[in-house]
């Protein structure tokens, strides 16, 4: 039996809705956050946000190193080879 497209579009239109509804009528929370957990979620924020950063300084970095150090090798092989 062939799949009516029409007939799926519904539920999804229906779910999408539902979830719309849920997420106007939301509650807060009413929950307190000591000062251990504040500085404990702001010090794992920046830890993976300084890791992050260190990971594409990494990818950066090592690739230019190596390449400065071939460049600087070449240039002391051909100043030896003058002498």
């Amino acid at each position: 039996m062939p799949h009516n497209t029409e007939t799926l579009k519904v539920p999804v239109v229906c779910v999408l809705a539902g979830a719309l509804l849920l997420l106007v009528n939301a509650a807060p929370a009413l929950a307190y956050m000591g000062p251990g957990l504040g500085l404990g979620a702001i010090g794992t924020a920046l830890g993976v946000v300084g890791a992050l950063l260190l990971m594409l300084v990494s990818i950066v970095w090592y690739p230019a190193k190596r390449m400065l150090r071939k460049m600087r090798g070449d240039k002391a092989a051909q100043s030896a080879g003058r002498k």
